[in-house]
């Protein structure tokens, strides 16, 4: 996937949906000879360190991380801030001689990094603080409902709990009277870049089991202690940061007053594999994704060589 321009810059993409092992891979392949730019729409957030799941800090000293702890969970983050912020980071990181890599599971970063943003009406203050008190009111299931029925193209593509996406998307079809999907979406690729990107593909008992065993770690690390310190710091189930999987669901409990703590896990599990699902689904429909096993680090070291000796 390349533009026919020399001065083209060069970026490796690796994405999968999530516990597919994409930081382990980066950490065998690249050591110190590259720097990642994060395409985690959770991992922009200071302060949810345990429940994105966020390298550690060694990890982050061998190969530094962009894009990480930049967002307070009370801000918005868009695929435009995206776009604009790893166009700027690409260029820097080749600067200094290293290879950037993009890296993440969240499709609507990569896809607009990969072919642009889409075309459609700027935002409408009023409409969308309607919308808000709406979702304070009825739900945000009920939103949810509401796009099904008027933009089920989109709906499918948004995660029930993504009150930012779900939200935009109904305020384009208050605004306008059209669906987003009716807008149009690039479908080349941008000029200026000469791309490799590989997707990580698992099977899926395998990748379930990962899911489960990466929740149970969550929770051992103490992701109720940050919960229950984030709620302290202020923050609520209306912050941005606070609505990603597995945050989302201690606030259903606590509404509730019925689910167990083992509920939760439980939940964080359920949706999980359902956004991983989403996840894939996406993702193959991106073209010319070469599919590797993660396993398989010699075959995707030698992609890479290959990559950067032609570029």
């Amino acid at each position: 996937m390349s533009t026919e321009s020399k001065n083209s810059k060069s970026v490796i993409i690796i994405f999968g949906p999530t516990a597919s092992g994409k930081t382990e891979l980066l950490l065998k392949l690249f050591n110190r000879r590259a720097e990642v730019i994060n395409a985690d729409s959770m991992q922009v957030y200071k302060y949810l360190d345990i429940g994105t799941a966020k390298p550690d800090p060694q990890t982050r000293s061998v190969l530094p991380h962009h894009l990480i702890d930049i967002k307070d969970p009370k801000e918005q983050f868009n695929a435009g801030e995206f776009v604009r912020l790893a166009d700027k980071l690409v260029g820097d990181i080749i600067n200094r001689g290293k290879i950037p890599v993009i890296s993440g599971g969240t499709a609507f970063y990569l896809r607009n990094f990969i072919y642009g943003l889409p075309e459609s009406p700027p935002g409408n203050r009023k409409v969308r603080e309607t919308l808000k008190v709406e979702a304070r009111k009825k739900g945000l299931s009920a939103l949810y409902r509401e796009l099904k029925e008027k933009d089920r193209v989109t709906a499918e593509k948004i995660s029930p709990g993504d009150s930012y996406r779900i939200i935009r998307a109904l305020e384009v079809i208050r605004q306008t009277g059209k669906p987003l999907s009716s807008f149009r979406i690039p479908e080349t690729p941008r000029k200026g870049y000469s791309l490799l990107p590989i997707g990580l593909g698992r099977d899926r008992i395998d990748l379930y089991n990962r899911i489960n065993s990466r929740v149970e770690k969550m929770f051992s690390m103490g992701l109720s202690k940050e919960i229950i310190k984030l709620m302290n710091m202020g923050y609520s189930e209306e912050d941005p940061g606070m609505q990603g999987i597995g945050y989302r669901e201690f606030f259903i409990m606590q509404k509730s007053g019925c689910i167990t703590m083992t509920g939760v896990k439980d939940l964080i599990k359920r949706n999980s594999r359902r956004y991983a699902r989403r996840q894939i689904t996406f993702f193959k429909r991106l073209p010319e994704v070469i599919w590797i096993h993660p396993r398989e680090e010699e075959k995707i070291l030698k992609l890479v060589d290959t990559f950067l000796v032609r570029n």
